[in-house]
């Protein structure tokens, strides 16, 4: 029998893992809820609300074909333990991880537990990125090798365990098979992201026909980009889709797109049909490149497992203290840094699970260079607040948006020059922060500059209903940018950026254009 270990792929199709165990004989199906994966200090209940409703379709998925969901609650390895003094288990069929460094240890613990069991443990890659990568240099073949690849076939039956083997399975393990359960309420939430299945290729499906015309362009409009992103994220993280499902979906549309643009004549009444099959193009590369971008930066994560925790270049661990400023860090999390923009963003994630990516960078530059935050603890507050927290992302863009890779362009964002290209009309910082939405747009870049009478007519002032800037901006702009250039130079002369680029940068951008 094979134990089919479910993580963070709760999907049955294009799962390798899946398809060798039931091609091998009967299938065991597991996924363990683990305590310590529950309370860890970058977990929220937003997490466990969207793998819930993943497991739900899963269940019905699985029952249907055959081999029931076990669902223990335990400690790895301990559960696969008490499974096999149960079952005539003979292997353990697998995707790859790269999760948090809790997950890390745990899969250390059950690979060598196996090997003191004499149990098989085939483990599958599950996305782009490569396990025990050698050199960066090749790895973009090797990703377009992965998504360009046959995906794996689903199987329609799967033969499970027999009724009298279960019986002898504690009865806690086995999963109710109830798929009708409502979406459950996440405390202080609106407009939560539903996970399973179904919604996945909903949204692909909505995306790539509908949806995603002017992704390319509106990608970074905090309001616009709601529709126009893919909203894939949190179903890549917790796989109820594959990225390379995602990839030769897009790859088929944009072949699509292509055969109708060559059908078009080219009159001029046929000129608005033919910019718009244009915009669709560019939007699918815009897509593709994205995908890729994922798995580039995960493999950062998978190919040093700790810079979950400290700098990839040393030289800047002692900028910040891991002691944050405890009211800096609150004001920034609850939305009142007297910066609109800001404020609308940290509101609107808690409530919703989800920023587009141009807001993330925003925040946590904010966090970073205004607010001289260190990264790790700001990250923690948005790692629990992200719907789609994917470590090996949300960790190196974390570090790179605080300017502490050594390689990357240091950038600061100026939250009042992003409102006034990414909000211009004010709509999102009216919706976030109702407190100022009677202030003419003029007035939202920098409403502490309102003359007083100005606030006073809109029955509203600010200092009391809307907090003043917590610091100053200019001041705190030309800090955090002499600082961490100064660093950044002495990182290049030190030949730690070398070392950083060598081990984890992009080989389309060469060294030195990369750490200018």
């Amino acid at each position: 029998m094979q134990l089919l270990w479910f993580k963070r792929d709760l999907r049955l199709h294009d799962h390798a893992p899946l398809a060798a165990a039931a091609a091998a004989g009967r299938v065991l199906p597991v996924y363990v809820h683990e305590p310590e994966l529950l309370t860890t200090t970058d977990h929220d209940p937003r997490h466990a609300a969207f793998v819930e409703e993943c497991l739900q379709e899963l269940r019905v998925a699985l029952a249907e074909r055959g081999a029931p969901l076990l669902e223990p609650h335990g400690v790895l390895p301990d559960v696969f333990e008490a499974l096999c003094e149960q079952l005539p288990i003979t292997a353990i069929y697998a995707h790859e991880e790269c999760g948090n460094g809790t997950s890390y240890a745990r899969d250390r613990r059950v690979r060598a537990w196996a090997r003191r069991r004499g149990l098989a443990m085939h483990e599958f890659q599950g996305s782009g990125v490569v396990r025990r990568l050698a050199s960066r240099d090749g790895w973009h073949e090797q990703w377009l090798q992965h998504v360009r690849a046959p995906r794996a076939a689903t199987p329609l039956r799967i033969t499970g365990a027999t009724a009298d083997e279960l019986s002898r399975v504690p009865q806690q393990f086995v999963a109710p098979r109830n798929a009708s359960t409502p979406p459950m309420h996440v405390p202080g939430m609106v407009e939560r992201q539903t996970g399973g299945r179904t919604h996945a290729e909903r949204l692909l499906g909505s995306f790539l026909q509908e949806r995603g015309e002017h992704y390319r362009v509106a990608m970074s409009s905090p309001s616009e980009a709601i529709d126009a992103c893919s909203r894939l994220s949190p179903h890549l993280t917790w796989g109820t889709l594959s990225v390379r499902e995602a990839y030769q979906a897009a790859r088929g549309r944009a072949a699509q797109l292509r055969d109708e643009l060559k059908g078009l004549g080219r009159t001029a009444s046929n000129l608005s049909q033919r910019e718009t099959l244009a915009r669709w193009q560019q939007s699918l590369v815009s897509f593709a490149s994205r995908i890729e971008w994922r798995d580039h930066f995960i493999q950062k994560l998978e190919s040093e497992p700790a810079l979950e925790y400290r700098s990839y270049a040393p030289i800047f661990d002692n900028v910040w203290s891991l002691e944050p400023d405890a009211e800096r860090l609150d004001a920034w999390r609850e939305g009142r840094t007297g910066y609109p923009l800001v404020d609308a963003c940290m509101r609107s994630v808690h409530a919703t699970g989800w920023l587009t990516f141009r807001m993330r960078a925003m925040v946590m530059s904010f966090a970073s260079h205004y607010l001289w935050l260190h990264w790790r603890p700001a990250g923690l507050v948005l790692a629990r607040a992200f719907t789609d927290y994917e470590p090996g992302i949300h960790w190196m863009q974390c570090q790179m948006q605080a300017g502490v890779t050594g390689i990357n362009t240091i950038r600061i964002y100026n939250p009042i020059k992003q409102a006034a290209e990414h909000d211009a009309a004010g709509d999102f910082v009216r919706r976030w922060v109702p407190e100022l939405s009677a202030l003419p747009t003029a007035d939202l870049l920098r409403p502490w500059d309102a003359p007083p009478l100005m606030q006073q007519m809109h029955g509203m002032h600010i200092g009391r209903d809307y907090p003043r800037p917590i610091v100053p901006h200019e001041a705190s702009y030309t800090h955090a940018r002499d600082t961490l250039h100064t660093l950044k130079q002495a990182a290049q002369q030190q030949g730690v950026s070398r070392r950083v680029w060598q081990q984890h940068g992009s080989r389309k951008t060469p060294f030195n254009a990369s750490t200018r």
